[in-house]
């Protein structure tokens, strides 16, 4: 897969790219990635990409014609690809969109707003997806753009170091992950669990689903709207309530 970001601030980008995971990944040519300055499009002499709106108001907007020049470039470069706006007006974005995007053999390019926003026909002629990434404002997309790169690409195979380490993370099966322990076995008064130190793998098995169910309903209740229990986590949360029960009697 390749991941092209269309942006005003190319240099936002070199770092994500640079380390870690992306890095790793780029270097063993599981995924391709660049940015483009979409500044390189402007057709007059101060280089513009915004203007004014029409109709009056505050701030600027990002003109149709750099822009719609930027994604073609990028589109051109393609052998397949999905055109995607980071805006608050998207759908928002879940770790199964995320695993969607992974799977789909599609190229990702991916518009960074700034100022007030894009001309609006810019999403009509051009924009496949909208994507928003929380209930909140960003002076721009770059943040939202590396955090959907981040999540999608540590889905494609082979970018992590194991694919058992996505499948046990949080909101894969809509819900939390367990809690995680390493060394040292105590530490300020605190052990590991004994069951983690047993050997004994299905019942650390089953330690796990219950401490990811508990820390789901502690957390994040409204992830069991989203899936309801099935029969062994109704079981496991059945007993949880009775311990919780005779707790409160003592």
């Amino acid at each position: 897969m390749k991941f092209t970001v269309l942006t005003l601030f190319p240099e936002f980008l070199e770092a994500f790219f640079a380390n870690g995971m992306m890095a790793r990944a780029l270097n063993r040519k599981i995924i391709s990635a660049e940015s483009i300055n979409i500044r390189d499009f402007a057709s007059d002499r101060h280089n513009s990409v915004d203007d004014r709106p029409y109709g009056g108001g505050s701030g600027m907007v990002m003109m149709p014609g750099p822009l719609e020049k930027a994604i073609n470039s990028a589109i051109q470069r393609s052998s397949a690809p999905w055109v995607v706006c980071l805006s608050p007006q998207g759908k928002p974005f879940t770790q199964a969109r995320a695993c969607e995007l992974a799977a789909t053999p599609q190229d990702l390019i991916l518009i960074c707003g700034r100022y007030e926003g894009i001309d609006e026909r810019v999403y009509a002629r051009q924009v496949d997806e909208e994507i928003c990434v929380g209930d909140f404002v960003m002076t721009g997309g770059e943040i939202a753009a590396m955090a959907v790169i981040d999540a999608v690409a540590r889905m494609i195979p082979g970018v992590l170091g194991s694919n058992e380490s996505s499948q046990c993370e949080s909101f894969m099966d809509n819900r939390l992950e367990y809690a995680q322990y390493t060394r040292p076995e105590e530490y300020e008064d605190m052990a590991v669990p004994g069951v983690l130190l047993s050997g004994n793998h299905e019942k650390i098995r089953q330690w796990r689903r219950r401490s990811a169910l508990e820390r789901t309903f502690i957390k994040r209740p409204d992830l069991f709207e989203t899936r309801r229990p099935d029969n062994e986590e109704k079981e496991i949360l059945g007993q949880w309530c009775r311990e919780l029960e005779a707790l409160i009697h003592k």
